[in-house]
């Protein structure tokens, strides 16, 4: 099963080795997100060359399309993508919620983005479909109201978490293969109180790892960090921490500086979509003219990029004229500029210089 060591802590951060029956990864840990299976424009051969070491994917559209129980029938996940790393599946409550579903205490129901079908996801079905897609590491189904909400929208949140929490762990413990492990997700939005309810009752239930949730649906980053440092001082400190919906490199920093491991987001992907690529020196937007004769390499800095081959110049009209090549290469290169960014900040923490690390990303990346 899923266990959590802490090898080596500066201040608040730490780094750590998580172990499960398919092996091991190092955290702080950045994780690719392959909504429907893949990330988009990228096959597992790429993953596996940028030295990924967990992608999610989403259990609601792998539920719809093309079926969790097809995806079984294929031997699981791993088996249909070929890949062999580990496979985080969210519960679909996101995505869920953002539908507007009618909600009760059983579960939710929605309609289906792809043919507009109504479709029931509880507790129980979520844990079922992960089950089937045998990840390594399963959510429970929670309920993540956005931001700004009243407390009472949120406090109610945090209480059908909770009571899904339980319902799932019990659904896990019956239908999961005994190497997935399932985290519990943690609620309570900005409010420092209701986030500790929340953890509170989620330990009760216990779990090989816990999720924060509720936070990056649309706060402002200077109003997350106290309830996430509340959340994380809460939370054991053997097991996994897991910020949900989290990429861009200073929110990143700053949840590493309170004790996160482990992190997801579609930011590098959808930015490469937009013609914007990761850099040492900030955020370049490819398509600004004064890129057109440019004949440098994309970001000097990042040793092995594997967009390194072509200028700025090369990209940029790629961009222009509709090259589906331009997101790939752009896709490939914000990935293992954001997995450099993780090496790098393990190393200084591993180091005992987190404090002078963090300076020196908000100095590049803040406005």
């Amino acid at each position: 099963m899923l266990s959590f060591t802490e090898t080596a802590r500066c201040d608040g951060a730490r780094t750590g080795v998580v172990r499960t029956p398919r092996g091991q990864f190092v955290t702080p840990t950045f994780m690719p997100v392959g909504t429907r299976g893949a990330v988009r424009t990228l096959t597992s051969a790429d993953l596996e060359d940028l030295g990924t070491d967990v992608v999610l994917a989403n259990t609601y559209h792998l539920m719809l399309r093309p079926g969790a129980e097809l995806v079984a029938d294929r031997g699981g996940l791993h088996r249909f993508m070929d890949w062999s790393g580990h496979i985080l599946t969210d519960s679909g409550g996101y995505q869920v919620m953002s539908l507007e579903p009618k909600i009760d205490d059983e579960g939710a129901t929605f309609r289906s983005t792809y043919d507009g079908s109504t479709h029931r996801l509880t507790p129980e079905r979520a844990a079922e479909v992960q089950a089937l897609l045998g990840s390594d590491i399963a959510m429970v189904l929670d309920v993540c109201p956005p931001l700004p909400s009243p407390r009472p929208v949120v406090e109610a949140a945090v209480e059908r978490t909770a009571v899904w929490a339980a319902r799932a762990r019990a659904a896990h413990r019956s239908l999961a293969p005994p190497a997935q492990a399932q985290f519990g997700i943690v609620q309570g939005g900005t409010d420092v109180a209701l986030r500790r309810r929340s953890v509170a009752r989620t330990l009760d239930i216990g779990f090989e790892g816990y999720a924060i949730g509720g936070l990056s649906v649309g706060e402002e980053r200077h109003e997350r960090l106290e309830p996430l440092h509340a959340t994380t001082e809460s939370l054991p400190a053997e097991r996994p921490r897991y910020l949900m919906g989290v990429g861009d490199p200073v929110s990143i920093i700053e949840a590493v500086s309170v004790g996160v491991d482990m992190f997801d987001c579609v930011l590098p992907t959808r930015l490469a979509r937009h013609g914007t690529a990761l850099t040492s020196v900030g955020r370049l937007n490819l398509t600004n003219a004064r890129f057109a004769r440019d004949d440098g390499p994309l970001d000097p800095a990042l040793a092995g990029d594997p967009a390194g081959r072509w200028s700025r110049a090369y990209l940029r009209h790629l961009l222009m004229v509709g090259e589906t090549a331009a997101t790939r290469i752009l896709s490939l290169h914000n990935l293992a500029w954001l997995f450099d960014l993780m090496h790098a900040t393990r190393r200084a923490i591993a180091e005992g210089r987190f404090a002078g690390h963090a300076a020196g990303v908000r100095a590049t990346w803040e406005p």
